[in-house]
């Protein structure tokens, strides 16, 4: 193709490998695509140790995609001002300043999964109250079902997170009562009455405060 002068492209690889040594260096990746002079190539390789596998994502910048899955603490950075959608996911913790980096590197995200099932480091860090307060401004959809209570409990706190209003917060209702004091927690308060409740533990009755605690309650599950 001897006319080919740009080339856009998103290429996602996974590998089943209990060898942690079988995962490619960004610079050999680099090196694969050294004759592309006119783009921009963005890699990044992640080994899951417990699952036991491997994940490559290569991409052409500027990234061009509305979603952007499987971000993990290795995620390179950069903006990506037409990403709606993002999955993160890791076998190590997301601290503070992950979550903040996220909410600069897609300054228009609308939904957004969280998959990690450990807790965070450092946490004792993370209550500061000089760190930035993290801002998912365009926020709609939150899915928190597989994620450690510790990351439950940052979205809850408007202290160390700022969201709209109407957010579709998707997540265990057992977390949510332990982590509001049984939805009494004053610190908690602002930020759930942002939100609009599904449960899919099938828990009835809900306590008589429940829906004055979530304003915004998917009344077809509360039948």
């Amino acid at each position: 193709m001897p006319r080919l002068n740009q080339f856009t492209f998103n290429i996602r690889l996974f590998n089943r490998s209990s060898d942690q040594n079988n995962i490619p260096l960004n610079e050999e990746i680099q090196d694969t695509f050294k004759d592309f002079m006119n783009n921009q190539i963005i890699s990044c390789a992640d080994y899951f140790q417990e699952s036991h596998y491997s994940y490559c994502l290569i991409y052409s910048h500027p990234y061009r995609l509305e979603h952007y899955d499987n971000i993990s603490n290795n995620f390179p950075g950069g903006l990506f001002k037409y990403v709606y959608e993002v999955s993160l996911h890791d076998e190590r913790p997301f601290e503070h300043a992950f979550f903040l980096r996220i909410a600069q590197s897609f300054p228009f995200m609308r939904k957004l999964s969280v998959i990690n099932n450990k807790p965070q480091r450092n946490k004792s860090e993370n209550d500061n109250q000089d760190l930035l307060i993290i801002k998912y401004s365009h926020l709609t959809e939150l899915n928190l079902l597989e994620a450690h209570d510790d990351y439950i409990e940052l979205f809850l706190l408007d202290t160390k997170l700022y969201l709209p209003n109407n957010v579709h917060l998707i997540a265990h209702y057992e977390s949510l009562r332990l982590l509001t004091d049984n939805f009494q927690r004053d610190a908690t308060r602002i930020n759930c009455a942002k939100m609009e409740f599904t449960s899919y533990d099938n828990v009835f009755p809900f306590p008589t405060h429940f829906k004055d605690y979530f304003l915004h309650v998917d009344m077809p599950r509360l039948r």
